[in-house]
């Protein structure tokens, strides 16, 4: 178990780093402070060869090519201050009404135009030792057009056990719309197809109805029955090929609380990868990458694009400002906020 340290690239005149976190069993992660961003994950196939399984760039100028910029996929971030669609970019919250940036027609995407993924982390602990990483963000009153000055803390640990644990922690000094999650992007061949050759199951037997702008309504669907209905594993191509659609499906864990719990796992025949999903959250976006740009490749020439990544983005509703009964949506003062989700590598 360990922990190394490098040099990045420079924004802004700060230096930006670059950690790799490595376990005994030779599963390692890259995790860059630029946007707390996961920029690679290296994990044995059942034959014993560490691939590539996690869209990403091994430069730090990837970030910022101009086919990036204008895709926007938000390879590996920590994406907030509120992650998802809000409707028509705006909310009331204690009386008063907030307008938030415009990124996806009408509606405010990711925290905005700079949300946390855009910002540099400052690492406040890391162990040489351990393979152990955190990092803290502070978001100013009104920044992006979020009330509320809010301290913001992301824990990455690889364990021995092949889990990626990632803990998000926050507090604010006003009641403000909070949630955050890790925008991975996974493909347990290693790349070597695309992902729709995995096999998927998620355990929820309901989803959100969105709108035609992408924005969450505030009701509710059972999936019972239907092609998207995952509690038993099924390809992903045979539901794609169902829906005639790819994945952006937000599924709801509505019996589990805020208690951490298994709810899906995706597997891959070829390379004999699984990957379990364990999370405190309410729900999880399930994405197959349908908007993601052919033209992006990691420097080695791995290449990413439409279905050849998928998501399991955990936190709160999308547009849980805008829905009342969404659990949770608004982090008030005096609590603290506690997330945790785990992704669990097996071969």
């Amino acid at each position: 178990m360990r922990t190394d340290q490098t040099d990045f690239g420079v924004l802004n005149g700060e230096t930006i780093q670059h950690y790799t976190l490595e376990n005994d069993n030779g599963v390692r992660v890259k995790i860059s402070n630029y946007g707390a961003t996961i920029t690679s994950i290296l994990v044995p196939n059942k034959e014993g060869k560490a691939e590539e399984i996690v869209c990403g760039f091994d430069t730090f100028e990837g970030y910022f090519s101009d086919a990036y910029k204008a895709n926007a996929p938000y390879f590996g971030g920590t994406v907030g201050r509120y992650c998802s669609q809000i409707k028509d970019a705006k909310f009331s919250l204690n009386g008063k009404a907030y307008e938030l940036a415009k990124i996806v027609g009408d509606n405010n995407l990711h925290g905005g135009k700079v949300g946390f993924d855009k910002k540099i982390w400052k690492v406040s602990s890391f162990s040489n030792e351990l393979a152990n990483i955190q990092m803290e963000l502070t978001s100013l009153h009104l920044e992006e057009g979020f009330p509320g000055n809010i301290t913001v803390q992301v824990t990455f640990t690889l364990t021995n056990d092949n889990e990626l644990k990632i803990r998000y922690g926050a507090i604010t000094d006003q009641d403000t719309p909070f949630t955050i999650t890790n925008h991975s992007y996974f493909n347990l061949s290693g790349f070597a197809e695309n992902v729709e050759g995995h096999s998927v199951m998620v355990n929820s037997d309901t989803k959100q109805i969105w709108d035609e702008t992408g924005a969450a309504t505030g009701e509710n669907v059972s999936v019972a029955g239907k092609a998207d209905d995952l509690r038993t594993a099924k390809t992903i191509k045979e539901v794609h090929d169902a829906m005639g659609d790819g994945f952006e499906h937000f599924y709801l864990f509505e019996d589990k609380g805020f208690e951490l719990g298994k709810v899906a796992e995706i597997s891959e025949p070829k390379s004999g990868r699984s990957m379990e999903v364990f999370t405190t959250e309410p729900g999880m976006l399930l994405y197959t990458g349908k908007y993601t740009s052919d033209e992006l490749k990691r420097e080695s020439g791995l290449q990413y694009g439409k279905f050849r990544g998928f998501c399991c983005e955990t936190h709160r509703y999308p547009n849980g400002p805008n829905i009342a009964t969404a659990p949770q949506s608004i982090l008030k003062v005096g609590e603290v906020y506690n997330s945790t989700t785990i992704f669990k590598f097996n071969w």
